[in-house]
């Protein structure tokens, strides 16, 4: 099974983490309020991140009261901002890719994943060892790209339809029931991502034998819209899926 490690190019890098700094970027309007409101009381609670990243999310569970946070990621270059910026007594950061799991030690009352998942090719088996180190009655909370997003590869169209203004009237679809990688450029040419259908990601989810709780699809309210007008075209295509799923 291949293990993509794209967020350790250097362009790739710099460009992502250049997005991530914006106020108005899309992680900081939709997803991770999303995330966070799916989230059970963390108090006590022992942690586990997939994908940490740059490790805010490792400080912020501390922050709300999690014993123990361990943040696992494949890139040497996220791991080193987050030991260097969101470093706690209580948050253990480990490089490791998602694939390797079962060669971590210990289970946990919270696994969260923030838009890691759809970088993962096999999504049964991960969702087999999160399963096991997950305690009986522990939760899942992961969001992902929108399956609407994910089916969009180098698919050799435009994604909008657009009006002689430039407005966008519709988004265009193709290839939404053909399941599997999608390659295109992002900063960087040959950016993996697997596309599944909102059927196989709830299915696989129930197969792996997890009880699904909550799913969000953020959208703009109007407040955001009055700030942040562009964000209209998220009513034609969410961006994130965020799903809430409890361990039986």
């Amino acid at each position: 099974m291949s293990k993509q490690n794209i967020f350790d190019n250097e362009i790739f890098f710099e460009g992502y983490k250049g997005i991530r700094e914006r106020e108005s970027n899309a992680n900081v309007l939709f997803e991770i309020p999303a995330l966070f409101s799916l989230l059970p009381d963390l108090k006590g609670k022992e942690i586990l991140d997939l994908g940490c990243g740059f490790g805010e999310h490792c400080k912020a569970f501390v922050e709300k009261g999690a014993s123990k946070v361990t943040g696992i990621d494949i890139s040497t270059k996220m791991l080193e901002v987050a030991r260097k910026e969101n470093s706690d007594p209580a948050i253990s950061y480990f490089n490791m890719p998602m694939e390797d799991l079962d060669d971590l030690d210990g289970v946990y009352d919270v696994v969260i994943s923030s838009l890691a998942i759809h970088y993962i090719e096999d999504f049964k088996d991960l969702l087999a060892s999160i399963y096991r180190k997950t305690r009986p009655g522990g939760i899942f909370v992961f969001s992902q790209e929108n399956p609407i997003n994910t089916t969009y590869g180098n698919c050799g169209f435009p994604r909008w339809t657009k009006d002689e203004n430039g407005n966008k009237l519709y988004v265009n679809l193709a290839d939404y029931g053909l399941e599997g990688e999608r390659e295109s450029e992002w900063f960087v040419e040959g950016v993996k991502k697997y596309h599944r259908m909102f059927s196989t990601i709830v299915n696989d989810l129930v197969e792996a034998g997890f009880t699904i709780e909550k799913m969000i699809e953020p959208l703009p309210d109007e407040k955001l819209l009055e700030k942040y007008p562009e964000q209209n075209d998220l009513f034609h295509k969410p961006d994130f899926l965020v799903v809430r799923a409890a361990r039986r």
